[in-house]
């Protein structure tokens, strides 16, 4: 048996890891992962009684719903119709003949859901967060990030091989020629290579501060002359912005003008072609889904693909699934866990006011604003009081096809993402449906939200000891409210607006903590991969944060116990996980390994050190002049 002293995380986790196992279609398992199965079990046992036409729901958008996962499900049908669906689409790319010819056209591809190469959206504003503006952003690489294309990465080299080989299995059920696939995949491989040199890196688009670039319209049309910009956006959003944010600067300036040019319509076209050409994939054959997901299979190292119910599940779930997490809502989170986990979201931001008025490193002018944009961070718990206006739209016609119904979906969606332009920002729309294990923080909006389903054993339990849910939801909760004052949310007011409310002296105070926590990960191992601490400094800020914060409420119990609340912290972050999906978070993801997120976190803490006699002679020591504690 593992010490506690010698490897905490592996000491509360190690027997489980034993027995546990991974499922066949997916890349781990764990404290998240397991509650994710558990509802995945339940909608999949839902839903299939609804398609037997048993306890039907009421809802007439769960009867859409019903209707389309019905489509999704009658795989002789998909069979029957083979590839035939995507063929004019693919032959509509086919026959573009110049990229005037493309972009002539870009405005009704974007509008139909359509391959449109536009990297443009809507979001907030970082200065003014209550209006929403148009964003210019970057096509996306093959590989997951900039890393990979380095020229001592063989990682790399092998994952562009293998997405090759799946190319290479998929495209002839298009009929494609070997000739073509041949000169379809060099150019998109060449298109790729220069991208790769011009996009961010998982760790530049990290640092939200660092991404705001305001352009005049007149200025920002230069960079992509070819590009008929006043053209598409008349026609998108019905008159011509007069700012664009522009967070990709580098690949506006540096290659959006060979990017959207004559000179690049070769290969920008074979990228179309094969874009075309996959638009359906998930919507054809059961063969042509499996051969689809292989590369992704391949990057997490995930044996097999979902069977055909769970795929048939997830993709008439898509465009329903804030519907599908209120259903789950009202049948799973009762209104005493609510107003429980409510109370617990108040304990929890008046424990960090104390906090925050105890930090004798800041100015009191710091202070006093760090603790006004605290008192008005809104918490939304369980599941939103309402659905997105475009649900009742989202109406099923059976004399349609499957593809032809999806598209109508489609479309749906985009002009309502189009239609938030120039508008007031929606603060009561949720980024996740109820039924998603997770939780977030949105710095321009200044709120919280903690879906149903994380509000459950082992992150809540009424039946869990008050400081084993400290030690669980606790520390999520106020990880998310540490969001607020991470090395991103730092930089934002209490509207959500980019604003330097620090003194000088106070963020040279505040970095030189925030450093220190990058070095405590910086270059530790995660499954033969190196962690990058500047890539997860803002969630290990986070994680330090809120276990301080819970760990504080948590003692202002009659019941509290340092061990319950420490060994539950490290039981949510437990996970199994394939090597190969644990060596590409490395590289892309902004949380840190949750063998790390415990281990390194807790030996920051005092009450750890003492609660498990942990000395210099311990692997968990940290000595106190080492130890970091932000808020």
């Amino acid at each position: 048996m593992t010490r506690y002293q010698d490897d905490f995380y592996e000491a509360v986790n190690g027997q489980w890891a034993e027995t546990a196992v991974i499922p066949d279609d997916k890349p781990r398992t764990g404290g998240f992962s397991d509650l994710a199965d558990e509802i995945e079990d339940l909608m999949l046992a839902t839903s299939d009684a609804w398609l037997a036409g048993k306890d039907l729901p009421q809802d007439a958008i769960l009867a859409n719903f019903v209707k389309f996962h019905k489509m999704t499900s009658d795989y002789a049908k998909r069979e029957a119709l083979g590839v035939s669906p995507v063929l004019p689409l693919i032959e509509e790319y086919q026959s573009l003949s110049s990229f005037a010819d493309f972009a002539s056209k870009m405005a009704d591809y974007e509008l139909a859901g359509k391959p449109s190469a536009l990297p443009f959206g809507v979001a907030p504003d970082f200065m003014n967060a209550q209006l929403n503006v148009l964003w210019a952003d970057a096509p996306s690489l093959i590989l997951p990030d900039t890393t990979y294309y380095a020229a001592d990465n063989e990682k790399g080299k092998e994952l562009l091989a293998t997405w090759r080989k799946s190319q290479e299995d998929l495209l002839p059920k298009y009929g494609f020629s070997a000739e073509e696939i041949k000169d379809l995949l060099d150019k998109a491989i060449q298109l790729d290579a220069k991208l790769a040199k011009v996009v961010l890196s998982r760790e530049e688009g990290s640092k939200y501060a660092e991404l705001y670039h305001p352009y005049q319209w007149e200025d920002f049309k230069k960079l992509a002359p070819e590009l008929p910009l006043d053209a598409i956006f008349s026609q998108i959003l019905g008159q011509i912005p007069d700012l664009v944010i522009v967070p990709e600067e580098r690949f506006w300036t540096d290659f959006a003008g060979e990017y959207f040019s004559e000179k690049n319509w070769d290969l920008l076209k074979a990228d179309l072609i094969l874009s075309a050409a996959k638009a359906y994939n998930a919507y054809l054959t059961d063969e042509i889904r499996v051969l689809s997901g292989a590369f992704g299979r391949a990057l997490s190292g995930t044996p097999q693909a979902q069977d055909k119910k769970k795929a048939a599940y997830y993709l008439a779930e898509g465009p329903y699934n804030q519907a599908l997490g209120l259903w789950y809502a009202g049948e799973k989170f009762s209104a005493a866990a609510k107003a429980d986990v409510e109370a617990k979201v108040k304990t929890m931001i008046e424990v960090y006011k104390k906090r925050l008025e105890g930090a004798d490193w800041l100015a009191a002018e710091t202070r006093e604003k760090a603790i006004v944009k605290l008192n008005v961070i809104t918490p939304h718990i369980g599941y939103p009081e309402k659905l997105p206006e475009t649900y009742a739209k989202k109406i099923i016609d059976e004399n349609l096809s499957l593809v032809e119904n999806a598209q109508n979906l489609a479309k749906i969606s985009i002009a309502h993402a189009w239609s938030k332009w120039n508008q007031p920002v929606d603060t009561t729309e949720w980024g996740m449906p109820a039924h998603m294990v997770n939780a977030y923080y949105n710095p321009q909006q200044n709120k919280i939200v903690f879906p149903a389903a994380i509000l459950q054993a082992p992150f809540y339990s009424l039946d869990q000891s008050s400081s084993a849910n400290y030690g669980g939801i606790g520390a999520v909760i106020a990880h998310e409210i540490s969001h607020a004052f991470d090395t991103n949310g730092a930089s934002f007011d209490e509207h959500g607006s980019l604003k330097n409310w620090w003194t000088d002296e106070d963020f040279a105070a505040f970095k030189t903590r925030t450093d220190k926590v990058v070095d405590q990960f910086d270059g530790l191992d995660s499954y033969g991969a190196k962690v990058n601490g500047q890539l997860t400094v803002s969630e290990n800020v986070a994680d330090l944060g809120g276990v301080a914060c819970a760990l504080e409420a948590a003692k202002q119990e009659a019941d509290f116990s340092a061990r319950d609340f420490f060994i539950n912290f490290a039981t949510i972050w437990r996970m199994k996980a394939r090597e190969e999906f644990m060596q590409m978070l490395a590289a892309v993801d902004v949380h840190a390994p949750g063998k790390l997120r415990t281990n390194v976190t807790l030996t920051n803490f005092p009450e750890f050190h003492e609660e498990f006699d942990i000395t210099e002679r311990d692997a968990m020591w940290r000595a106190p002049q080492d130890r970091v504690i932000i808020w």
